[in-house]
Parts: C-alpha cells; structure tokens; sequence
C-alpha cells in the first residue's frame, strides 16, 4: 500500500457549516465538489502542501471520535496558531499536556504540537519541528 496516496476522510453533520470552517477559517481551497449519500453536494476534496489531501463529506457519523485524524506539519507553528486564532479558530486545550495559554505543548521527542477542532468536534494536530 505505500506505493498508493493516502487521503484522510473526515465527516461532518452539515456541509454548509464544514465549508464556512475549512475555507473560511483555515482557509483550503476546495478542489472538488460532489455527492456524499444522498446529498448532491455534500462532500468536499481540499488540498494541502500540493496534493489532495482531504475529503469532507456530510455523514450521520460525524464528530463520532475523539481522535485526532490528521496533521497538518508547519514550518513556524506560532505563526500558524495566531492566524488561525486571528480567524476564530479555537485552540484545544487538554489536561496535563504543558501548553502555554495558545494552546502550544511540547512534542513527544521533540517539537511542539497543538490542536484544533472542527465544528463537529473532529480533532486536528499543528506540528512542527522547533
């Protein structure tokens, strides 16, 4: 399989509300559009650093895990966690991970890592190497 693109799927409880997050917030570009079940234009593809990276589609599953689903590896994460802060993005705060008050915790093996969430809850990870 490591020969094969990988994309992650994420889904979401109301399309309209997903494109107002993912574009309008953290601002992809939407590469296509198209059905998901029974609604004609509820899926979005966004695509990251040049390749198609992600599929949001409306689904009765949405906001289901705590996980986080993907990452998102940055070359300056503080600049990154103000922009999206500056856009309404919140930043996840958990218990007993030594973030400052961005949101920003050291990594595990070096570097520093921060999360956000998406409207239905779907959890996402900033990383960076310094």
């Amino acid at each position: 399989m490591s020969e094969f693109p990988l994309r992650a799927s994420v889904a979401v409880s109301d399309i309209g509300r997903a494109v107002a997050f993912y574009e309008g917030k953290l601002g992809l570009e939407p590469l296509g559009s198209g059905p998901s079940a029974q609604i004609a234009d509820g899926g979005r593809v966004y695509g990251s650093g040049g390749a198609l990276a992600l599929n949001v589609y409306q689904s009765l599953t949405a906001g289901t895990t705590s996980a986080t689903l993907a990452t998102w590896y940055v070359d300056d994460l503080d600049d990154v966690v103000d922009e999206l802060a500056a856009a309404g993005v919140e930043l996840v705060h958990y218990d007993g991970f030594g973030q400052d008050v961005r949101g920003i915790a050291p990594r595990a093996g070096g570097g520093r890592i921060a999360w956000i969430r998406d409207p239905d809850g779907n959890t996402f990870a900033l990383e960076s190497g310094t």
